[in-house]
Protein backbone atom coordinates (compact mmCIF):
# COMPACT_ATOMS: atom_id res chain seq x y z
CA UNK A 1 0.00 0.00 0.00
CA UNK A 2 1.71 3.46 -1.29
CA UNK A 3 1.34 6.22 1.29
CA UNK A 4 0.48 9.75 -0.38
CA UNK A 5 1.43 12.16 1.69
CA UNK A 6 1.45 11.59 5.83
CA UNK A 7 -2.24 10.78 6.02
CA UNK A 8 -3.39 9.50 2.88
CA UNK A 9 -2.92 5.61 2.00
CA UNK A 10 -4.42 3.94 -1.19
CA UNK A 11 -7.87 3.12 0.94
CA UNK A 12 -8.26 6.33 2.25
CA UNK A 13 -7.87 8.00 -1.54
CA UNK A 14 -10.15 5.28 -2.76
CA UNK A 15 -12.58 6.81 0.26
CA UNK A 16 -12.10 10.37 -1.15
CA UNK A 17 -12.90 9.48 -4.52
CA UNK A 18 -16.16 7.44 -3.50
CA UNK A 19 -17.38 10.95 -1.73
CA UNK A 20 -16.19 13.55 -4.54
CA UNK A 21 -17.87 11.12 -7.07
CA UNK A 22 -21.03 11.37 -4.70
CA UNK A 23 -21.44 14.78 -4.79
CA UNK A 24 -20.71 15.07 -8.77
CA UNK A 25 -23.86 14.90 -10.14
CA UNK A 26 -25.58 18.16 -10.68
CA UNK A 27 -29.14 16.79 -8.69
CA UNK A 28 -26.72 16.24 -6.35
CA UNK A 29 -24.79 19.32 -5.99
CA UNK A 30 -28.21 21.13 -5.96
CA UNK A 31 -29.83 19.09 -2.77
CA UNK A 32 -26.61 19.89 -0.89
CA UNK A 33 -26.78 23.62 -1.81
CA UNK A 34 -30.62 23.67 -0.22
CA UNK A 35 -29.89 22.02 2.87
CA UNK A 36 -27.23 24.92 3.06
CA UNK A 37 -27.06 26.89 7.05
CA UNK A 38 -27.87 23.96 8.51
CA UNK A 39 -31.68 23.32 6.83
CA UNK A 40 -33.70 20.04 7.17
CA UNK A 41 -35.97 18.95 4.42
CA UNK A 42 -38.03 16.00 3.69
CA UNK A 43 -37.50 14.23 0.19
CA UNK A 44 -41.41 15.92 -0.26
CA UNK A 45 -39.71 19.38 -0.39
CA UNK A 46 -36.53 18.42 -2.36
CA UNK A 47 -38.13 16.56 -5.46
CA UNK A 48 -40.50 19.53 -5.64
CA UNK A 49 -37.98 21.80 -5.52
CA UNK A 50 -36.01 20.31 -8.06
CA UNK A 51 -39.34 19.58 -9.79
CA UNK A 52 -37.81 15.74 -10.30
CA UNK A 53 -39.80 12.47 -9.39
CA UNK A 54 -39.97 11.26 -5.91
CA UNK A 55 -38.21 8.09 -7.09
CA UNK A 56 -35.18 9.75 -8.69
CA UNK A 57 -34.77 12.39 -5.92
CA UNK A 58 -34.47 9.04 -3.38
CA UNK A 59 -32.10 7.38 -5.46
CA UNK A 60 -29.32 10.71 -4.95
CA UNK A 61 -30.41 11.07 -1.04
CA UNK A 62 -29.57 7.51 -0.62
CA UNK A 63 -26.38 7.89 -2.47
CA UNK A 64 -25.49 10.85 -0.44
CA UNK A 65 -26.38 9.54 3.15
CA UNK A 66 -24.30 6.17 1.99
CA UNK A 67 -21.27 8.37 1.64
CA UNK A 68 -21.83 10.24 4.91
CA UNK A 69 -22.60 13.91 2.66
CA UNK A 70 -26.14 13.67 4.46
CA UNK A 71 -27.77 12.51 7.99
CA UNK A 72 -31.31 12.07 8.68
CA UNK A 73 -33.54 12.92 11.47
CA UNK A 74 -36.85 10.68 11.53
CA UNK A 75 -39.56 13.01 13.06
CA UNK A 76 -43.09 11.37 13.16
CA UNK A 77 -43.62 9.46 9.58
CA UNK A 78 -40.99 12.70 8.10
CA UNK A 79 -37.30 12.02 7.77
CA UNK A 80 -35.14 15.25 7.41
CA UNK A 81 -32.40 15.29 5.15
CA UNK A 82 -29.55 17.91 6.51
CA UNK A 83 -26.00 18.15 5.71
CA UNK A 84 -23.61 15.84 7.88
CA UNK A 85 -20.66 18.49 7.66
CA UNK A 86 -21.57 22.48 5.70
CA UNK A 87 -17.44 21.40 4.87
CA UNK A 88 -19.12 20.21 1.28
CA UNK A 89 -21.16 23.08 0.85
CA UNK A 90 -18.42 24.88 1.14
CA UNK A 91 -15.98 22.43 -1.20
CA UNK A 92 -18.41 22.90 -4.13
CA UNK A 93 -18.96 27.29 -3.29
CA UNK A 94 -15.20 27.39 -3.56
CA UNK A 95 -15.16 24.68 -6.73
CA UNK A 96 -17.61 27.54 -7.88
CA UNK A 97 -15.99 30.83 -7.14
CA UNK A 98 -12.01 29.57 -8.24
CA UNK A 99 -13.73 28.18 -11.55
CA UNK A 100 -15.99 32.06 -12.20
CA UNK A 101 -19.13 29.95 -11.84
CA UNK A 102 -22.35 32.18 -11.21
CA UNK A 103 -19.90 35.38 -10.93
CA UNK A 104 -21.90 36.97 -13.74
CA UNK A 105 -25.06 37.12 -11.57
CA UNK A 106 -25.57 37.22 -7.99
CA UNK A 107 -27.71 34.19 -7.28
CA UNK A 108 -27.58 32.27 -3.54
CA UNK A 109 -26.05 28.94 -4.27
CA UNK A 110 -29.11 27.27 -4.10
CA UNK A 111 -30.82 29.22 -6.98
CA UNK A 112 -28.14 28.71 -9.06
CA UNK A 113 -27.72 24.92 -8.34
CA UNK A 114 -31.39 23.91 -8.48
CA UNK A 115 -31.42 26.06 -11.83
CA UNK A 116 -28.61 23.73 -13.23
CA UNK A 117 -30.32 20.46 -11.92
CA UNK A 118 -33.23 21.38 -13.80
CA UNK A 119 -30.90 21.53 -17.40
CA UNK A 120 -29.31 17.76 -16.09
CA UNK A 121 -30.87 14.46 -16.27
CA UNK A 122 -32.19 14.13 -12.94
CA UNK A 123 -32.14 10.83 -12.93
CA UNK A 124 -28.80 9.42 -14.04
CA UNK A 125 -26.96 7.06 -11.85
CA UNK A 126 -23.90 7.84 -9.54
Amino acid sequence: MELYNDKWDDKDIASLARILKAISHPARVAIIAMLANGKSLTVTEIYTRLNADQSSVSHHLSILRDRSVLKTNRQGKYIFYSLKDELFLSLITSIADNSGIGSAQEHSATDSAVKQSKKSAVASPA
